[in-house]
C-alpha cells in the first residue's frame, strides 16, 4: 500500500469532543489505537488514512511545516503559525463549532478609550509622558501586528503572554491585551472591556490542508473521497427534499421554481430546496393545488464535483510545479 494520508485531530478537551461528534455525524468512525492514552487512530473504511491525535496548537504547526496532510484546529491558531501562512495552509471547510473571538481589550477604567483610534491617541500620549511604548500582552503576535498596522498604530510593543493573558494589566505586565474569548466573561472578570471595533477574528474550528506536505496522487485521491463525504453531509443538512405526485409534475415545478435554484437538484417528481425556503416552497405548491407533498431530510447529498478537493488538487499541482 502507498504511504497514507496523515489526518490530525485534537487529542483532548472540548474541541476533541466536538470533533468526535462531528465525525460521527458524518458517518465516520474512529478506532483508537493504544487505548485511551494512545495518539493514533484509524478511520473505518479508509485504510489509506492514518489519524494522529495532537494538541490544537501542534496541529496548526504541523500543517504549516508540511508534516501532515489534513488537520482540524482553530482558525486563530492556523493564522498564527507563521508569516505567509495562506501560502502554506489551505482552509478547506468551516466546521461550525469551536467558536471564539480574537479581540483587543483595555482596562474598564479607561473610560475615554472605546476604539482603536482612541488607542492610537493613548499610545502617543503614553510614549510622550513615559518615554516607553504601550505594552500589549498576547500570544497572537502575527495577527496583533497586522491588526494594529491596519489601524495605523505603531507606538506599542508586544509583551509575550506565557500565562493567563487577561491578568496582564492587573499584574503590571501590560496596558492592553489581545486574547481569545467566547463570551467575554473572563475579560470582564479581570476588569477589561472589549473595544467596540477591536474584533480581530471570528474564529472557529477549521478543516485545513498542509500545502507543504508531500501530496501524491493516491493521497489526493484519498483526500477527495473523504472530502466528498464531508461535503455531502454538509449539503444534506442544509436542504430538504420535496416529493409530489407524478401526474402533477409540471404544475409543481412551475410553483417551486422561485425557491429552487439550478444547483439545488431537481429529481423525478421532486426537488431539493434550501431549508430556509422549505415552508415558502411548500406553500407555493399548496397554492398551485399540488399535493400531497412529502418532505424528507437527506442524510447526504453527493455531487459529481467536490469543490474543496478541486481547490486542493490545483494548489498541490502548483506547488509541485514550483519545485
Amino acid at each position: 500500500m502507498s504511504e497514507p494520508l496523515i489526518f490530525a485531530i485534537p487529542s483532548k478537551g472540548r474541541l476533541k469532543e466536538q470533533v468526535d461528534v462531528w465525525l460521527a455525524d458524518c458517518g465516520l468512525t474512529l478506532r483508537a489505537q493504544g487505548g485511551a492514552r494512545g495518539y493514533a487512530a484509524t478511520l473505518e473504511g479508509f485504510e489509506d488514512v492514518q489519524v494522529r491525535l495532537a494538541s490544537a496548537a501542534d496541529i496548526a504547526s504541523a500543517l504549516y511545516a508540511g508534516e501532515i496532510h489534513l488537520g482540524i484546529t482553530g482558525e486563530d491558531l492556523l493564522r498564527e503559525t507563521g508569516e505567509g501562512s495562506e501560502a502554506r495552509v489551505m482552509l478547506l471547510a468551516a466546521l461550525g463549532f469551536g467558536r471564539a473571538d480574537l479581540v483587543v481589550a483595555a482596562p474598564r477604567g479607561w473610560v475615554d478609550v472605546d476604539t482603536m483610534a482612541d488607542v492610537e491617541d493613548v499610545a502617543h500620549l503614553y510614549l510622550a509622558r513615559t518615554g516607553r511604548r504601550l505594552r500589549v500582552a498576547t500570544k497572537y503576535h502575527i495577527q496583533t501586528r497586522a491588526f494594529f498596522a491596519a489601524h495605523g498604530i505603531a507606538d506599542y510593543r508586544l509583551a509575550d503572554s506565557g500565562g493567563a493573558t487577561e491578568g496582564a494589566p492587573a499584574a503590571g505586565i501590560a496596558e492592553l491585551v489581545v486574547d481569545i474569548t467566547t463570551t467575554g466573561a473572563t475579560l470582564a472578570a479581570n476588569g477589561l472591556k472589549i473595544l467596540s471595533d477591536g474584533l480581530i477574528l471570528k474564529s472557529q474550528a477549521r478543516l485545513a490542508a498542509g500545502l507543504a506536505a508531500a501530496w501524491t496522487a493516491p493521497r489526493l485521491a484519498a483526500c477527495r473521497r473523504l472530502l466528498s463525504i464531508l461535503e455531502a453531509r454538509a449539503r444534506g443538512r442544509s436542504v430538504a427534499s420535496l416529493t409530489w405526485p407524478a401526474d402533477q409534475d409540471t404544475a409543481a415545478r412551475a410553483a417551486v421554481a422561485p425557491f429552487a435554484g439550478p444547483a439545488d437538484g431537481a429529481r423525478a417528481h421532486g426537488v431539493l430546496v434550501p431549508r430556509p425556503r422549505l415552508f415558502a416552497a411548500a406553500g407555493a405548491l399548496a397554492a398551485a393545488g399540488v399535493g400531497p407533498v412529502s418532505v424528507e431530510q437527506p442524510a447526504y447529498v453527493f455531487d459529481a464535483a467536490c469543490a474543496a478537493a478541486d481547490r486542493l488538487d490545483a494548489a498541490a499541482a502548483a506547488a509541485a510545479n514550483e519545485e
